[in-house]
Parts: C-alpha cells; sequence; structure tokens
C-alpha cells in the first residue's frame, strides 16, 4: 500500500487537477469522492485507476465487504483529503475512474433522454439519475451540455452514471439513428403546435428531448423531433425547472 501525506506530492497534484475539465480529458480519467460513489463504481466494476483514503476511511471501506486491488489503493492525510475533496464535509475516500465514453453507438433500442445544451450541473445530474430510477436505458448528452465529469453532476447523479448508458454526441446524428431504428422523438416545448403530455400513451421505446434552462430545446432539434409535447401548467408558474419537466416526462413514459 502506498502512503502520500504531502499536497506537493507529483502524484497528488496530477489527481488535484482532475476537478478540471482540461485534465480530465487530458488523462481519460475523472475523480469521484465519497462511500457511496465508489462503492458502486465497485459494485459495477468500473476501471479505476487508484483509491485514496485517510485511515479511519480505508477502515470503513474494507468494513463493507467490497473486493478492490490493494494495489491500487494509496493511505492519504486528512490535509490531502481536504485538498482533493469538492465538499465542506469530506469523507475523506476517493477514486479516479476511466472516463468511458465509446467513439461509436448504435441508438436503435430502448428508452433514452437526451440533453439539448442544459447548463446547471444540478439539473444534468438530476434527469441522470431520474432516467436511472425509471429504467431508461440510457441518456445522450449534446456537446454542448455541461461536462458529464463535472464535480456536481457526479453528486447530483449518485453512481446513476454506473447504471445506464451515457453517451456524448451530435443531437441531429443521434435523432437520426432513433429514428432510424423506429424509435419515436419527442421534443419538450411550449409550443402553440405541441400535444399535452397526456395525448401521449407510454411506449415500449421513446426518446425525449429536453431542453437548456434558458432557451429550451432549439429550433433546429425541435424541427427534427416525430412530435412536440408539453406539460400543461394549472398554476401561474411561466415554466418548470428542467429536471422536474424531465422526471414527469421520464415517469409518464416509463
Amino acid at each position: 500500500m502506498q502512503e502520500r501525506t504531502s499536497v506537493n506530492n507529483p502524484q497528488i497534484k496530477a489527481i488535484g487537477k482532475l476537478s478540471q475539465k482540461k485534465y480530465r480529458e487530458e488523462s481519460g480519467y475523472y475523480l469521484i469522492e465519497g462511500f457511496h460513489l465508489v462503492e458502486e463504481a465497485l459494485k459495477a466494476k468500473a476501471k479505476y485507476r487508484e483509491i485514496l483514503a485517510t485511515p479511519p476511511a480505508l477502515k470503513r471501506l474494507e468494513s463493507l465487504g467490497l473486493e478492490f486491488d490493494q494495489d491500487k489503493l494509496i493511505k492519504i492525510s486528512e490535509g490531502v483529503a481536504r485538498h482533493l475533496s469538492s465538499t465542506k464535509n469530506s469523507q475523506d475516500v476517493f477514486m479516479t475512474v476511466k472516463i468511458n465514453q465509446p467513439e461509436h453507438f448504435d441508438f436503435n433500442y430502448g428508452k433514452w433522454v437526451l440533453l439539448d445544451d442544459l447548463a446547471d450541473p444540478g439539473n444534468v445530474g438530476t434527469i441522470i439519475r431520474t432516467a436511472d430510477a425509471a429504467g431508461f436505458d440510457g441518456v445522450i448528452l449534446s456537446n454542448r451540455t455541461v461536462d458529464l465529469y463535472n464535480p456536481k453532476v457526479q453528486r447530483s447523479m449518485q453512481g446513476s452514471q454506473f447504471h445506464l448508458s451515457l453517451i456524448k454526441a451530435d443531437l441531429p446524428e443521434a435523432i437520426a439513428s432513433l429514428q432510424a431504428a423506429d424509435i419515436p422523438v419527442y421534443a419538450s416545448l411550449l409550443d402553440p403546435q405541441a400535444k399535452q403530455l397526456g395525448d401521449f400513451a407510454p411506449q415500449a421505446q421513446v426518446a425525449l428531448i429536453i431542453g437548456n434552462e434558458a432557451h429550451g430545446v432549439s429550433a433546429d432539434i425541435a424541427a427534427l423531433a416525430d412530435e412536440k409535447l408539453y406539460i400543461p401548467i394549472k398554476g401561474r408558474a411561466e415554466s418548470l425547472n428542467a429536471a422536474v419537466a424531465a422526471g414527469i416526462m421520464i415517469y409518464h413514459f416509463s
């Protein structure tokens, strides 16, 4: 077992840089934090480079009864844990996980959520977690949607990234692939031509497009959808939060 007690250690410095998208992309790894996420990664047999934990956190990790590679374990000081943590109340356990983004993917079956340039990490993570809970097959993120490996997205997903397919893709290409497989694609937006959600019956296969928090589904993407739908608003609110709207639609079609 290795041990690292200084934040100036080159390995610790490199791991700390994984909080930045640039270094995640360069290294091909991202950092997760907390017992639940590490446990979910181990259960899913995710590929990882190292596990870092303080002595008390290591004891707790070992008590979970999960298998992990002792050669990849690094014992760290509380100072190093504070340096690596993205939260105020760290659980002092971390893992560097390999980014799993296939270059090619066929969207030829199942239920999908498509995210059109969403900017809020909490919304993205919540939608992915909801899709996981509802039994969807995956989430397709546009190239301009917030980075999937952002620490805030990780916390919001709560390990759902290990349960379903998460694909970063060109949305027009993904939509064309879905439609070629006879999977209907529905865009959620406020539009005079849109139909109420209740007009649609649950289906075995479906793809739902969720738009940017401020601008909604872009006109170019909406034009590619088979149908436009909306959730009726009965009060005086102008609109629903993107994650809430996505949750309503996901469960309607689950």
